[in-house]
């Protein structure tokens, strides 16, 4: 068996108000998931419960990123959620608020067979 990715997956998400780092982060995993259906893997004949999804989650102040929040958003599979330097924080013209915006990237891996598996390389 071989550890394979199979998508990836990219989001944008914001809190306009609120300056909240996780809720931006959710919203930008959201924006990433919710695009899309990914039937190839019960289609290879495994459970969705056997995806092993790496998310990579970008903005200004990676340590007020919740990351079990974030990966309670992830319908199926195990999950790790990393926070990284990355985003925007946008000052108002007041200079009293700032918009947060996050970027996400969910990776989704799969270990299976693959055709040269049985072959041995050849």
């Amino acid at each position: 068996m071989a550890r394979k990715r199979l998508a990836m997956e990219f989001g944008m998400g914001t809190d306009l108000h609120g300056q909240d780092y996780t809720k931006a982060a959710v919203r930008a995993l959201r924006d990433a998931l919710w695009h899309n259906s990914l039937s190839i893997v019960p289609a290879l004949g495994y459970s969705r419960d056997a995806m092993q999804v790496e998310v990579e989650i970008g903005v200004a102040n990676p340590e007020a990123v919740d990351a079990e929040a974030v990966a309670a958003v992830l319908p199926y599979g195990t999950s790790t959620v990393r926070a990284v330097k990355g985003g925007l924080d946008i000052l108002n013209d007041a200079g009293d608020n700032t918009t947060v915006i996050a970027n996400a990237c969910a990776v989704v891996y799969l270990e299976m067979e693959t055709a040269d598996s049985d072959a041995g390389g050849a």
